[in-house]
């Protein structure tokens, strides 16, 4: 490891335990509404002060960890064990595969393997004595098991491939990223032992993708990944590995405010925010050692189980590489230089200004798409551009300057859409030449509506200027007469906006009209539900597979070393599972309205059923009684989670969250007026507050503000 690597990995640690970050408190007041502005703080020095300033290591969870080293560093691809997936304990045996041997076959050695173990186990369960030297020693890695364990573990004989070799090539990629890891997890106030979690993730590959649809050295989904990073036609971010470090790092931040210990939180990453309150809430305790033995449920599978484990294993590996691996050579951090571009501009203009060749560019920037390297797709503006470290140094001024003096360049003002007949492949740009310059006006820039009204206006003095394609509801307006200017209907700006009451929109209101690509709203919506039935599809093909059993298999199915069957996880904290009482807890953006459509009963009969009267609403937070007598408990969770996921990706599709600031909630302050400080939906404000009751905001409360800016 490099001294700079160290020391900042020394900085995470010291960061950690002070509890620092780069949030940023807004405003404190006391139950006088006293404000003691804080500058410079971090949202969550109260939450991470207080944590543990080590990664907690179980005595419980020892054997787990040492089944994970041995794979990680004894079997190679071309090898496995035959075990048991709840005693980890127990390896029946460990089969060596013949590098040529073909996958079929493999699989039928898996299978024979398998069945032998299960069948000695039955009988050993029908309470018979050992028949033979191999059943005594299945009896023996058993100790004092009576028969009613052993005829229970004949259905937990399991395979698992061997991922040495796997694991010593990402020590070696490791050392490329590992300073700016460190820097990333000390921004955010993470325990410095985090940054091993790509091992388990993809093994260090910034390429890697998984067949559920995950991408890149931190495996993000689409649905999660664009909460806070760019993810369009044109751009992948998910696919750098600087900007995808420091995106995981605001969801294991996330993950830490919503659940309160490293354990559960690194294991979200995994499962998720919801399933990992969901195990605290069904054992009542946070005890990683307790939900990992007890907690049952249909997605808390082997992968959710083992990942902390995994991850203590991974740990302890990348600690003493050497003892294990001998001697690794880690690769060197490759110097490089950022530059926001200033402009729209292709990638071959880029090159011949830049007088880079198309392939050292390439390198350095994984994250622009095949489109736009075959000029289909410009480089986007504001996208973070890496260069060679040696020769000239870039900033955006300069690169204006240079853009701006090009004799072929065309100046085109929010990407106006290339003229139509227009059918090379090489000149599928949403622009007219080149390069697409912003124009520098005075006036705060904002969307041009259709000739048939003016709905776009500058910013009051002192007030944030609007960025492109947001609109600020002035006095007079309604969410109709906004929709109709911006030529989409009512629902969809209520979708892309979460908003889930169209009478509630005030003075002040930022509201998103346009995709940041220019198209409409309604166009980002289509385009947002496709990608989400994309990754629904693709992550059904993953629960489908089997577990891979050859290094092709395993790279196909994903980079994982732990293999995992069930869906990837999301962020969203909420659970919207039906209670055994046929109960929910009524979430942001609900209103009886929605409950009956998805009961396919009238909205009477459910206000019946909750003693409600008159136009009462339901309250965020509280109860709500339901009646399935038209559909099942599945069809209406999976009917409201639908819901949810719609609205979430159609808002993601148009924002992304930079950060968190701190608010404490003053005297008069309602669910209302704070979702007005950062321009929020309620539905993410929920989401980073899971536990605060917004129905009886008091006084004190700490709330946590997710800052969030438009993609484009």
């Amino acid at each position: 490891m490099t001294v700079r690597a160290l020391l900042a990995l020394l900085l995470a640690a010291t960061a950690f335990g002070a509890g620092a970050g780069t949030d940023a408190v807004t405003a404190a007041a006391g139950e006088e509404g006293g404000a003691i502005a804080v500058s410079g703080a971090s949202a969550a020095d109260s939450v991470l002060a207080a944590a543990p300033t080590l990664i907690v290591q179980p005595r419980e969870l020892e054997p787990d960890v040492r089944f994970w080293m041995r794979v990680y560093s004894e079997i190679s691809t071309n090898e496995g064990f035959i075990h048991d997936q709840r005693n980890l304990a127990v390896v029946y045996e460990t089969l060596h595969f013949s590098p040529e041997l073909p996958p079929r076959e493999r699989e039928a050695q898996v299978v024979v393997a398998r069945e032998r173990y299960q069948g000695m186990l039955r009988h050993l369960g029908g309470g018979s004595a050992p028949a033979d030297e191999a059943e005594r020693r299945v009896q023996g890695l058993w100790g004092s098991a009576d028969a009613q364990r052993l005829a229970q573990a004949a259905e937990d004989v399991r395979f698992q491939l061997g991922q040495a070799d796997r694991f010593r090539a990402g020590l070696q990629r490791a050392g490329r990223w590992e300073s700016h890891i460190a820097r990333s997890l000390a921004a955010q106030g993470l325990p410095a032992e985090i940054a091993v979690l790509p091992h388990v993730e993809s093994s260090f590959q910034p390429e890697a993708m998984s067949k559920a649809g995950a991408a890149g050295l931190w495996q993000f989904i689409r649905s999660t990944g664009r909460r806070f990073l760019r993810i369009d036609r044109a751009v992948d971010e998910r696919l750098d590995p600087y900007r995808a470090t420091e995106a995981a790092a605001q969801l294991l931040a996330y993950n830490y405010r919503v659940l309160g210990t490293w354990p559960l939180a690194i294991t979200a990453y995994n499962h998720g925010a919801a399933g990992m309150r969901r195990a605290r809430e069904q054992l009542g305790t946070d005890d990683i050692v307790k939900i990992v033995r007890y907690y049952h449920s249909p997605s808390f599978g082997f992968a959710s189980r083992n990942y902390y484990a995994s991850f203590l294993a991974a740990l302890r590996l990348d600690r003493d590489p050497e003892k294990y691996f001998g001697a690794v050579r880690r690769q060197t951090e490759v110097s490089s230089q950022e530059v926001a571009l200033p402009a729209t501009v292709r990638v071959d203009v880029l090159e011949r200004m830049l007088g880079i060749a198309t392939p050292a560019l390439r390198e350095l920037n994984p994250a622009l798409r095949p489109t736009v390297w075959s000029l289909q797709q410009a480089v986007p503006r504001g996208y973070r551009l890496r260069l060679p470290a040696e020769g000239e140094v870039w900033n955006a001024a300069l690169l204006e300057r240079r853009l701006s003096g090009l004799p072929a360049v065309a100046v085109v003002v929010n990407n106006t859409p290339a003229p139509r007949g227009s059918t090379s492949s090489r000149h599928r740009t949403p622009l007219v030449g080149a390069v697409a310059i912003k124009p520098s006006v005075a006036a705060p820039t904002v969307t041009e509506l259709p000739p048939t009204g003016a709905v776009a206006q500058a910013a009051p003095t002192g007030e944030s200027p609007l960025g492109p394609g947001e609109y600020r509801v002035a006095s007079g307006d309604s969410l109709a007469s906004i929709a109709m200017q911006a030529g989409v209907k009512p629902d969809v700006l209520m979708r892309v906006n979460g908003l889930s009451d169209a009478d509630r929109i005030y003075e002040g209101q930022h509201l998103t009209l346009i995709a940041p690509a220019g198209g409409t709203l309604s166009e980002l919506a289509r385009s947002a539900e496709a990608e989400r039935q994309q990754e629904a599809q693709e992550i059904a093909a993953a629960a489908s597979s089997a577990a891979p059993l050859t290094v092709a298999q395993a790279t196909e199915q994903g980079p994982a070393l732990v293999p995992d069957s069930s869906a990837p996880p999301s962020a969203d904290p909420i659970d919207y599972t039906v209670r055994a009482d046929n109960t929910v807890v009524v979430v942001a953006t609900e209103t009886i309205g929605h409950y009956a459509d998805w009961l396919n009963v009238p909205t009477a009969s459910l206000r019946a059923l909750n003693g409600m009267r008159g136009h009462s609403t339901v309250l965020m937070g509280r109860r709500f009684k339901l009646a399935f007598a038209k559909v099942t408990r599945e069809q209406f969770e999976q009917r409201r989670r639908d819901y949810h996921q719609q609205l979430q990706t159609a808002y993601f599709a148009a924002h992304r969250i930079t950060g968190t600031a701190l608010y404490v909630a003053r005297r008069g302050d309602s669910l209302w007026s704070v979702t007005q400080k950062g321009a929020l939906p309620v539905w993410l404000l929920q989401q980073y507050n899971p536990d605060v009751d917004f129905a009886e905001l008091r006084p004190g409360t700490q709330i946590v503000l997710p800052q969030v800016e438009a993609a484009s």
